[in-house]
């Protein structure tokens, strides 16, 4: 299997996408297609005659259900947040088929590729209390018309399973059952798990979530609306899992987090309840993320960001954060 030269993750030549998808759409004459940004999947700027657009080729791990679990989801929720004062969404551009995506058959395997239109606007750092309340509405709306959706799909859950499990195996099959973290890990692991349980038995908000709320993927604004996009892990789970990404965000001062946090709940509340059990739960959620981060983190070492940076003063700086928590002594 392994006798041939292989690829583990390619970047796709700009002119070949062009020369593959340029007829697909009904966007104009394409004047440019510009390699923008590498992340977990590569995104394209795409400028036409009709204007800019972006387009997504995704990692081979997302498969086709996983695309059209995205855009059906995306669909609904165009229509849905159509009269929003406070939302909206980065939606995709439906091919001249009325598909919305293309299966290209890259190097390492076939990988999805979605075009989406280009959003203008200014990102908003929330960095002040109006910016942070109107943001706590928005997200408030968002999961409000995730309420209404109805995706009949197969899909994973953000459980306990998604955020610490599954990231666990990962990261012990990376350092090793014998380094001397693992022991550390397993029992933060378990500690964490059993104090989400014990909250949520509370009976804390649940269903369809963004799943990569950290502001980035949400911040920008037009006029008054927040542009919500980047919906690929989005799944059912804890709406405080959500908040947690926007709590947790760094680019926020130290001196004006609590008055930045109480904002976004007073304007979040403003739309729809977040009971004091979810607000509780939050400061686990956040840990919850920072585990699964580590987790993403080794799944991309072999095909992507390589080992280096990824040794002991990579582990040793999350082993320390883990154990700042007081979760575990």
């Amino acid at each position: 299997m392994f006798n041939q030269p292989t690829a583990l993750r390619s970047v796709l030549n700009p002119k070949y996408l062009e020369f593959v998808l340029s007829d697909q759409y009904d966007i104009g004459q394409w004047k440019e297609c510009l390699f923008w940004l590498r992340g977990l999947n590569d995104t394209y700027r795409v400028r036409t005659s009709a204007g800019m657009y972006i387009l997504r080729v995704y990692r081979t791990e997302i498969t086709e259900a996983d695309v059209q679990y995205e855009l059906s989801l995306l669909s609904q929720l165009k229509g849905i947040l159509g009269s929003s004062v406070h939302t909206d969404i980065g939606e995709y551009i439906e091919k001249k088929d009325r598909s919305g995506y293309t299966a290209l058959d890259a190097a390492e395997g076939r990988r999805m590729a979605v075009m989406f239109r280009y959003i203008e606007g200014t990102e908003n750092n929330l960095e002040d209390e109006q910016s942070c309340y109107a943001f706590g509405q928005s997200a408030a709306e968002l999961h409000k018309a995730m309420d209404q959706v109805t995706v009949e799909l197969p899909r994973y859950e953000l459980d306990l399973k998604f955020l610490i499990d599954e990231p666990l195996e990962r990261i012990i099959n990376y350092i090793g059952e014998k380094n001397e973290a693992a022991a550390f890990l397993h029992t933060f692991g378990t500690a964490l798990k059993e104090r989400i349980a014990a909250v949520s038995k509370q009976g804390l908000d649940t269903g369809l979530c963004h799943g990569d709320m950290h502001g980035n993927n949400n911040a920008f604004q037009q006029g008054k609306q927040f542009i919500h996009y980047d919906f690929e892990w989005a799944a059912k789970g804890w709406r405080a899992y959500d908040l947690a990404q926007v709590k947790a965000r760094k680019r926020q001062s130290g001196e004006q987090r609590e008055a930045l946090w109480n904002a976004l709940l007073k304007g979040y509340r403003s739309v729809r309840s977040f009971s004091a059990q979810d607000e509780e739960a939050v400061d686990l959620f956040i840990m919850a993320r920072r585990f699964w981060v580590m987790g993403l983190d080794v799944a991309f070492i072999e095909s992507d960001m390589g080992a280096l940076d990824y040794g002991a003063d990579w582990l040793n700086s999350f082993i320390e954060e883990f154990r700042d928590t007081g979760i575990v002594q």
